[in-house]
């Protein structure tokens, strides 16, 4: 489905294959949530690629608490931003479908507004 182009894509082959990789919030590493450390599991000043967010599991092998827990930070991330731009996008296609309400195609194949103008 990959190749014929109709789902998915090769990082998603490669995440449950391989490795999931960096998850990022805004962007940016996983911040930190508590006093100098992301999770209550890694030690204070841990600045190693666990600690930052970085799954070295795949989804075939399973993530780890740790693991599962940074991925549910950066879907929650996605879907925020799914719905903030299917909004904006709903909104916009109302606007135009309301400027365009008045608009029609007569049967001699002319555009016209509804004082007959043509456009």
């Amino acid at each position: 489905m990959v190749i014929a182009g109709s789902k998915g894509s090769f990082i998603n082959i490669f995440r449950m294959t391989t490795c999931v990789g960096q998850q990022n919030v805004e962007g940016k590493c996983i911040p930190f949530g508590f006093i100098d450390h992301t999770l209550s599991h890694f030690t204070k000043d841990d600045y190693g690629p666990e600690s930052c967010g970085f799954m070295e599991n795949s989804y075939l092998r399973g993530l780890t608490p740790q693991e599962f827990f940074f991925h549910a930070i950066g879907g929650r991330e996605g879907l925020i931003d799914t719905v903030v731009k299917n909004f904006e996008i709903g909104y916009l296609q109302r606007l135009l479908v309301k400027s365009m309400e008045d608009i029609m195609v007569k049967y001699d194949g002319t555009v016209r507004n509804s004082l007959g103008d043509v456009i």
